[in-house]
């Protein structure tokens, strides 16, 4: 997909759909008061009869308005000017490729870039719409048979900008938002993918595929018997009991000489049963998802080597698959972990933490800048902030507050939890230094201090992604997050936000 800038009036803007808006009460957007004007006010009478709906997530499509050169416009839904913020500017970007659903454009300009949307520049306007767009037009088909539902054969994407002094920064927009599509979808097709395909060997060989085709990527995967050899006991404790082998994924792409890498860790449990610990049946499908943190940061590689960033960044991934059986590890178990402290299994569906403790010991030997685990780790997370922010924990302030900034200029939000000492007595065992869980309450923060178990002398962030890596019911799959969070947080770390 081609992208533009235009400092071309909305009606002479030769298109086959531009994208406008209305606000509550009637009040256009520039480029549809520019139209409405070449139209003898058709925008404002439409208005008037109710048919251009003002709220957000609305939009109509209109065919060969007069005296507008476009084939179709789309007009959105922008609600309230005054409250016209990032998140209503995608949301109405959303809505009208929506609309166009089944259509066949291939060229769209968007007008809506020239509104004042809370402050955002041309820059972000240009990689929220575009991301927006591209977001819009994934589709997950390879599991099924016959033929596939044709998408919209989108060639040309353009901002309509101010001023041609914008276009530099819109371009740059454009270009980062398309590599971050990019990343979600590599990070949505893993997660939809069934658990028999996309198993611990399938995202090491996706790992393996990627260093291949990216320059400054390599790739190592880890077997048991090397993982039992390093010490990770707590990890091969998760996957006893399966046939399925466990890998230990790594990717490392160097951009930046000698710095000091990020370092990314996602968790990877390809199908979480439960374990001896076993979930309840209901929606236990879902527990395909369980490997969103490792979808998550694979996804966020794929944008940093597609921009090619000058960073040095390592992605480490422990996979497994979390089943019962008679060689699966019990509840009263205790396993030594690598980094030689012992833990008390006092529930198996409490794995992540199992296997992420081993991956962030492993990771030390990069002697990271910062480490960053990525896991859909605890139910609890999702009680306490919902579907909608991704939980952030760590040991430093700085990388935390860090990582919410970004996730608030990305518009994928995150909220901080507390690490206190009180939590962390949670963990108490009378048989080993520590248990693997800590009871209900606060259960998202306990599990978070069972990792910082494993983060001395790193400086290091947890993100709970359980709520947020993907959606249940008739619009079931993954979101792609923390993708866009990641990118805006590697992105301002090496100095390529403008």
């Amino acid at each position: 997909m081609d992208f533009f800038t235009t400092t071309s009036k909305a009606s002479r803007r030769a298109a086959d759909c531009i994208i406008v808006g209305v606000y509550d009460r009637g009040k256009l957007s520039a480029g549809a008061a520019d139209m409405d004007a070449a139209s003898k006010g058709a925008l404002t009478g439409l208005f008037k009869s109710g048919d251009l709906p003002p709220a957000v997530g609305k939009a109509r499509v209109l065919n060969s308005l007069d005296g507008v050169r476009a084939k179709r416009v789309v007009v959105a839904g922008l609600g309230k000017a005054s409250q016209f913020g990032a998140k209503q500017y995608r949301a109405a970007v959303a809505a009208a490729m929506q609309a166009l659903a089944g259509s066949k454009v291939q060229t769209i300009a968007n007008y809506l870039s020239l509104e004042d949307i809370n402050g955002l520049d041309a820059y972000y306007k240009a990689r929220h719409a575009v991301q927006a767009i591209g977001d819009s037009q994934y589709t997950f088909q390879q599991m099924k048979s016959g033929r596939k539902t044709p998408g919209m054969p989108l060639k040309k994407l353009g901002n309509a900008i101010a001023a041609r002094g914008e276009a530099q920064r819109a371009s740059r927009g454009a270009e980062h938002a398309i590599a971050i599509v990019a990343g979600m979808a590599l990070t949505k097709d893993l997660g939809n993918l069934p658990p028999n395909v996309c198993t611990p060997s399938y995202l090491a060989r996706t790992a393996q595929k990627m260093a291949r085709q990216h320059k400054r990527l390599t790739a190592k995967i880890l077997n048991e018997p090397e993982m039992k050899r390093l010490g990770m006991h707590s990890l091969l404790s998760v996957t006893a009991g399966t046939v399925e082998p466990a890998k230990m994924i790594i990717l490392q792409y160097k951009g930046a000489g000698s710095d000091k890498p990020i370092v990314l860790v996602g968790k990877g449990v390809t199908f979480d049963s439960g374990g001896i610990s076993l979930k309840p049946g209901p929606a236990m499908d879902e527990m395909k998802y369980d490997m969103g943190g490792a979808a998550g940061v694979l996804g966020t590689m794929e944008t940093v080597a597609r921009l090619q960033l000058p960073v040095n960044l390592n992605v480490v991934v422990p996979a497994v698959e979390n089943m019962p059986s008679g060689t699966a590890t019990r509840p009263a178990d205790i396993v030594k972990s690598m980094s030689g402290q012992t833990i008390e299994i006092l529930n198996t569906d409490a794995e992540g933490r199992l296997i992420l403790c081993d991956a962030l010991t492993y990771s030390k030997r990069f002697k990271p800048a910062a480490i960053v685990d990525v896991a859909t780790l605890t139910g609890a997370c999702v009680i306490a902030l919902g579907h909608h922010h991704t939980g952030v924990m760590g040991n430093s302030d700085d990388l935390e507050n860090e990582i919410v900034g970004a996730g608030v200029d990305a518009e994928d939000r995150g909220w901080r939890l507390p690490l206190t000492d009180e939590y962390t007595k949670q963990l108490k065992s009378n048989f080993a230094d520590f248990a693997n869980v800590g009871g209900r309450d606060g259960g998202a923060i306990t599990a978070g201090c069972f990792l910082k178990n494993f983060t001395d002398g790193m400086t290091w962030a947890h993100l709970d992604i359980a709520g947020t890596a993907w959606v249940s019911g008739a619009q079931k799959g993954s979101t792609g997050r923390p993708v866009p969070m990641l990118s805006e947080f590697i992105l301002s770390r090496c100095g390529q936000l403008p």
